[in-house]
């Protein structure tokens, strides 16, 4: 049975995508079968592992509203060992399609029911809302991986995230844990840096990361060219980063 690994902060921004994609693409590289799921109507996820999401012909859309099987709509990427059920502009009008649906918070996890058994690692990029959306990536994951910002701003927003993952956790999904806090946007040359790693430690203790994902322009490029860090620049400060972070997290894991 694999692990389902919600990233989630509902603060935009904040290196969600990025961490998805690159989390999930370090994890195929060291052999573990991944998936990817997108279920932010922007589609960055998509993009970033080199989908055009104008030629995706079904996506997650059609998956939770119409219940197209995640297996029709799984693309294997051309990345090791990295598959992603793809997202697009559809994915947009969803919440309220799904408003009034049956069990609406608990459709993402009936659909890849059968897909937790066959991938060693599901990974899930959500919207940076506490959405239907966002909750139904929530209701299906064992845990949660919150990047956070090294910025004044990031601490604001967390009091009401743990308020966020406690109501999951009372109303829907008993189960869901805090894998851990990853600091992105590092730039060890800001006074305020510090400060802000200082204050989430006392709100988190022993569930931040060591690692920290570095301020870089590489990182903001390779999405463009559609590709992970590990592969669009795989000697540059962030691939070397999300690769030491995949690392401690597997361990943890272990």
């Amino acid at each position: 049975m694999g692990k389902t690994v919600a990233v989630f902060n509902q603060k935009g921004g904040v290196g969600k995508t990025t961490t998805c994609v690159n989390m999930a693409a370090a994890l195929g590289a060291k052999g573990k079968k991944t998936l990817l799921i997108d279920v932010d109507p922007q589609g960055n996820t998509t993009s970033g592992v080199g989908i055009d999401k104008s030629e995706v012909e079904y996506s997650t859309y059609d998956m939770l509203v119409d219940n197209v099987s995640a297996r029709a709509i799984m693309i294997e990427t051309e990345f090791k060992n990295l598959f992603i059920l793809p997202s697009n502009i559809n994915l947009a009008g969803a919440e309220l399609e799904l408003a009034q649906a049956e069990n609406r918070n608990r459709l993402l996890k009936k659909a890849i029911a059968s897909l937790v058994v066959e991938f060693d690692y599901i990974i899930i990029d959500c919207p940076p809302s506490l959405g239907l959306l966002s909750i139904n990536a929530l209701v299906a994951a064992d845990t949660l991986i919150v990047p956070l910002q090294c910025e004044y701003y990031a601490l604001e927003g967390l009091s009401q995230l743990v308020s966020t993952v406690r109501t999951i956790k009372q109303h829907y999904n008993e189960h869901l844990e805090l894998e851990g806090v990853l600091f992105t946007m590092y730039d060890s040359r800001l006074k305020l840096t510090g400060q802000v790693i200082d204050e989430v430690n006392k709100y988190f203790p022993n569930k931040t990361y060591k690692t920290m994902i570095p301020r870089s322009v590489k990182l903001a490029e390779a999405p463009s060219f559609g590709e992970p860090i590990i592969y669009y620049e795989k000697y540059s400060k962030p691939a070397f980063a999300y690769k030491k972070f995949v690392e401690e997290f597997m361990k943890r894991d272990r």
